[in-house]
C-alpha cells in the first residue's frame, strides 16, 4: 500500500512540470488552428517568469504544488513589480498571476490539488479600463510630418490599426488576399479570421486605410512578403510607438493594443455604430468582450438625449400631445 501511495505522489507534477503540461496541451490546439500561436508565446513567457521567481525566492528549480499557498501570489507579484530587473508594470504583473491561476486550475481539475490556493487572489488589472486617444490626437498623429522612416512606418501601421481595429498579429499577417469586394457596389472590405479567436473580423476599407494600402503597394518589404503594411516585430513596433508618442506630444504611451480601443471608441462614440456592429468588426466571440473596449462617452449620451428631447418635448419644453 505504501508503494502505491508513493506511485501516486510521483504522478503529481510540480509547478513547472504542470506548466509544461499546460503549454504542450495548448501547443496541440495551436497546431489544429484552435488557438493562437501568439497566445502560446505568452504562456511560454509566463513560464520563464515563474522560473525566475522560483530561483529568486526559493533558490529552487521547481516546487511542489502542495507547497503553494495564497502568499505565493503576493510574493510573485512583488517580485515581478518591484524586485525583478526590469520590473513589470502593474497590469503586466497581474497578467502573469492571472496566467498562474489558470495553470493551477488545471491542477485542481486533475485533482492534483484539492483547491486552487490562488483562487481568491484578486488580479486588479484583469479588466483594466484603457482610455483611448481622442479623435483629435489621432488626427495629430496622422498629420505630423515625420522625417525618421522607421517611425513614419510605425505611425502608418498604428493609424491603420486605429481605422480597422485589427490586432498586431492580424495586421502583421494581412495580405492582398484579405481584400474582398462586398455587395452590388463591390465595396472593398478587409476580411480575415482573427489569430486569437478564430472568429472572422470584417471591416469596410475607409479612405484613410485605402490611402495607406496604396502608399505601400510597391514597398519592397510588402512585395517580397506579400504584406499590405510593413510591420516590425511586436517588440520593435511597441518600442517605436513610444518614440512616436514623444515626437507627437501625445502625453501618454502608445502600444499596439491601444489601437483596437481607439477603433472601438471611434465606431461607437464618433460614428454611432451599435455595439453589435462594433463587436462583429472587432472579431469578438461575444459582446461582453466588446463592452470592455467600447465605453460610452458623455458626448454620445448627450447627443442621444438631444434627439430624444425633440421627440418627447416641443420647443417650449412641454410634452408633445401626440406621444
Amino acid at each position: 500500500m505504501e508503494n502505491d501511495n508513493n506511485k501516486i505522489e510521483q504522478e503529481i507534477p510540480q509547478l513547472l512540470e504542470l506548466t509544461n503540461i499546460h503549454i504542450n496541451d495548448f501547443a496541440e490546439l495551436v497546431e489544429k488552428n484552435l488557438r493562437s500561436n501568439e497566445t502560446l508565446k505568452q504562456w511560454k513567457a509566463t513560464k520563464k517568469k515563474i522560473i525566475e521567481f522560483l530561483r529568486f525566492e526559493f533558490k529552487a528549480n521547481d516546487i511542489e504544488l502542495s507547497s503553494i499557498q495564497y502568499s505565493f501570489a503576493q510574493k510573485f507579484y512583488k517580485f515581478l513589480a518591484v524586485k525583478r530587473v526590469p520590473a513589470l508594470k502593474d497590469p503586466a504583473a497581474m497578467k502573469q498571476i492571472k496566467n498562474l491561476k489558470q495553470i493551477l486550475n488545471v491542477a485542481e481539475a486533475n485533482q492534483w490539488i484539492a483547491k486552487n490556493p490562488l483562487q481568491k487572489f484578486k488580479c486588479g488589472s484583469e479588466d483594466p479600463e484603457i482610455m483611448p486617444l481622442e479623435i483629435f490626437d489621432v488626427e495629430k498623429l496622422w498629420r505630423k510630418k515625420i522625417s525618421i522612416e522607421r517611425i513614419g512606418k510605425v505611425r502608418d501601421a498604428f493609424i491603420f490599426q486605429c481605422f480597422t481595429g485589427f490586432a498586431y498579429q492580424d495586421i502583421y499577417n494581412l495580405s492582398k488576399d484579405h481584400i474582398v469586394n462586398v455587395g452590388p457596389q463591390n465595396e472593398p472590405w478587409l476580411i480575415k479570421e482573427r489569430g486569437k479567436t478564430k472568429v472572422a473580423e470584417m471591416v469596410p476599407i475607409l479612405p484613410i486605410v485605402a490611402e495607406l494600402i496604396e502608399k505601400y503597394k510597391n514597398d519592397k518589404y510588402c512585395k517580397i512578403y506579400n504584406k499590405l503594411i510593413p510591420v516590425n516585430s511586436n517588440f520593435r513596433y511597441n518600442t517605436y510607438l513610444k518614440e512616436l508618442s514623444e515626437i507627437c506630444n501625445i502625453g501618454k504611451p502608445l502600444n499596439s493594443h491601444l489601437a483596437r480601443h481607439i477603433f472601438a471608441d471611434i465606431m461607437l462614440n464618433v460614428l454611432n455604430f451599435p455595439l453589435e456592429g462594433v463587436s462583429k468588426m472587432l472579431g469578438h466571440k461575444n459582446i461582453r468582450t466588446t463592452q470592455r473596449y467600447a465605453r460610452v462617452k458623455k458626448s454620445r449620451i448627450s447627443k442621444k438625449m438631444k434627439d430624444a428631447k425633440s421627440i418627447l418635448f416641443d420647443d417650449n419644453g412641454e410634452l408633445r400631445k401626440d406621444n
